[in-house]
């Protein structure tokens, strides 16, 4: 889904220079701040997008298995890809800028609603359904959610012995068109011409797009700003306010909350330099050497909008009719999230990062 990134207005803040010994902690700072670049870059950004590929083209074998052979396990098996898929998509929209935006990988593979009405009429056309074909279709028959409409049905509902054939092939297509986006996005990271891995982690050093290492770090938290303020203010709220089931993303997986909490997990692996078992320097432990109790704080409000998904025991279209309280709480802890991360971190950032 197409997201714009939250226009950061950066303050002027006057710093008083002073002479540092080589082993200050100012000293201790700089090399703090150029390690969590690297970290961020090596242990967050590249595996997750590398995890992302290698499960695209999983998805894309299952999706051939049901092709071949339409039984039970091998919808279940496609059903069960999708959503391991998904998750580790959500969690890189913690992380939603660079090559992503700029080269509209997003849309591409992330484009919400569906056009259920247009695909159907295409499954009963005689159009061609070649990966050629389909990459010219519009966004909203691409990507993640007609492959959800084809596979889930109605939450769930759908039988391997009703899937078509035609939407077989579609379903082809899309998942070669899809694994072909994921590799893309991961060589825009990880190889020239771009290797937007080395243009942070060179920022202020000699990198192309960040010319100093503040640029770089307002990148980052801007994107962890902006997907509080999607999740909460919209994926959650638009349909919340106008208490629509249709506005709720994934729905036919019944994959909603699923998607919201997986978005903050990503902002929380940026946050902490986490990618499952493996952990490095990450922003808190900038935060934590000038202010351990914003450090502290932070953390607990992310955890504490983690947390408050597991309390909506419904699909979210049936939460924001019956459980709004509940939904309501989450948004809330979003937008306090959302406060401290735009009225204290990214204060903080262009405070202490200097280059």
């Amino acid at each position: 889904m197409k997201k714009t990134i939250l226009a950061i207005l950066i303050l002027s803040a006057g710093l008083t220079a002073c002479k540092k010994d080589s082993d200050s902690p100012e000293d201790n700072f700089d090399s703090l701040k150029t390690t969590v670049l690297a970290d961020f870059t090596n242990i967050v950004a590249l595996p997750t997008y590398q995890q992302l590929n290698n499960k695209a083209i999983y998805f894309n074998t299952t999706i051939q298995s049901l092709n071949n052979n339409a039984t039970e396990a091998n919808l279940t098996a496609a059903k069960e890809a999708w959503k391991d898929m998904r998750s580790t998509w959500e969690q890189s929209e913690g992380f939603l800028f660079g090559p992503v935006e700029d080269n509209d990988y997003d849309p591409h593979m992330d484009t919400w609603p569906t056009d259920y009405v247009q695909m159907d009429s295409l499954m009963n056309s005689a159009n061609p359904l070649t990966l050629t074909y389909i990459q010219a279709l519009t966004l909203s028959l691409r990507g993640y959610h007609p492959l959800e409409y084809i596979l889930f049905g109605n939450h769930g509902s759908r039988t391997a012995a009703s899937i078509t054939e035609r939407q077989k092939t579609y379903m082809l297509s899309l998942t070669t068109d899809l694994q072909q986006t994921c590799e893309a996005l991961y060589q825009s990271w990880s190889a020239a011409p771009v290797n937007y891995a080395n243009q942070i982690i060179n920022a202020g050093n000699g990198s192309t797009i960040y010319s100093t290492k503040k640029d770089a770090y307002l990148a980052i938290v801007g994107a962890m700003v902006a997907i509080c303020e999607e999740v909460g203010e919209g994926k959650m709220k638009e349909p919340f306010d106008a208490m629509d089931p249709n506005l709720v993303e994934s729905p036919y997986s019944g994959n909603s909350i699923a998607d919201f909490k997986n978005n903050i997990i990503g902002l929380q692996n940026v946050y902490l330099s986490r990618m499952g078992n493996t952990t490095g320097k990450g922003i808190s432990n900038l935060v934590a050497s000038k202010n351990i109790s914003l450090d502290n704080q932070i953390k607990n409000q992310i955890q504490t909008a983690i947390n408050s998904f597991d309390n909506i025991s419904m699909f979210y279209e049936d939460a924001i009719i019956h459980q709004r309280p509940l939904c309501q709480q989450t948004m809330t802890a979003l937008g306090t999230l959302k406060n401290t991360l735009e009225n204290q971190l990214l204060p903080f950032i262009i405070q202490y990062i200097n280059d």
